[in-house]
C-alpha cells in the first residue's frame, strides 16, 4: 500500500532528558512505535524524523529508515507536528516519492499496536475521511470543572453544577499517540482538516501522557496490564 508512517522524535526534551530514547521496560521507548508500524504491514515506508544521531541509530537498528535529518527550522521548541510532517512529505517529493496515506506516530506511545493502526486505517478509508484521531473519554465531566479564583474554588460553568453526570454530553480528548491521514486532503489544508477527524475511541487504561517520571511509571504499569490482557 502507498502509505508512510512518520515517527516524530526530536532530540531535545527538558522535562525528561533523552525521553524519546529512554528505556521503557527493557528497550528504547521509540522502538514500540516503530515495531507497531512495521508489524501492521500497512506502510511502504516507516521513517523517523529526528535531529538526534543517537535516536537515528536506534531507529535504524529497530528497522526504520532515516533518509534525512530534521531541519533546524523543525527541530526547535516552536515547530509544530504539522511543520514536521509537511517537511517530511516535501523532502520525499524532492526524491520523487509521494504517498496516498500517512500515519504520524509519536515516539513515546508504547500503547500503539499494529491492530490499532489497522483499525484506524479502516475507519479512514470507510469514512472517506481526511483524518482519524484516537481519543479517550474524560473520566469526569469537564463541564463541571472548577477553577481557583481569589483563593476559592468556583465552577467554571455554574449552570452545570447541579446537573447529573449522565445528563452532560460525553467529552473526549486526544490520546497523543498517533494520527492517520489522507495525504492529499492533509496537504491541501496544511493539517487544518476542513471536515475534522473521525474519532477512534480508546480505553483509559491504554492512554497515558508522559510528561514526567511519575507519568512514566504509570505508563509502565498500564502497559503491563495491557500486555497481560
Amino acid at each position: 500500500m502507498n502509505a508512510i508512517a512518520v515517527i516524530t522524535a526530536r532530540g531535545g526534551s527538558k522535562r525528561i532528558p533523552g525521553k524519546n530514547k529512554k528505556e521503557f521496560l527493557g528497550k528504547p521507548i521509540i522502538c514500540y512505535s516503530i515495531e507497531a508500524a512495521l508489524t501492521s504491514g500497512l506502510f511502504e515506508e516507516v521513517m523517523v524524523s529526528t535531529d538526534d544521531e543517537e535516536i537515528a541509530e536506534i531507529a535504524r537498528k529497530a528497522g526504520a529508515s532515516v533518509p534525512f535529518m530534521r531541519s533546524e527550522a523543525t527541530a526547535n521548541d516552536f515547530a509544530t507536528t504539522d511543520d514536521v510532517l509537511m517537511e517530511v512529505l516535501e523532502e520525499y517529493e524532492k526524491r520523487g516519492k509521494e504517498f496516498e496515506y500517512m500515519a504520524c506516530l509519536y515516539p513515546t506511545a508504547p500503547f500503539v499496536t499494529a491492530g490499532k493502526l489497522k483499525e484506524a486505517f479502516r475507519l479512514l478509508v470507510e469514512n472517506d475521511a481526511s483524518g482519524v484521531m484516537p481519543v479517550v473519554r474524560f473520566s469526569f465531566p469537564p463541564q463541571r470543572g472548577m477553577a481557583v479564583r481569589n483563593g476559592r474554588l468556583a465552577y467554571c460553568n455554574p449552570e452545570n453544577a447541579a446537573k447529573r453526570s449522565q445528563d452532560l454530553e460525553p467529552m473526549y480528548h486526544d490520546c497523543g499517540q498517533f494520527y492517520f491521514y489522507d495525504v492529499k486532503k492533509y496537504r491541501a489544508c496544511r493539517g487544518d482538516l476542513e471536515d475534522g477527524y473521525v474519532p477512534f475511541p480508546m480505553q483509559e487504561t491504554e492512554v497515558q501522557d508522559i510528561d514526567n517520571l511519575t507519568d512514566w511509571r504509570l505508563a509502565e504499569i498500564k502497559y503491563r496490564m495491557m500486555a497481560k490482557s
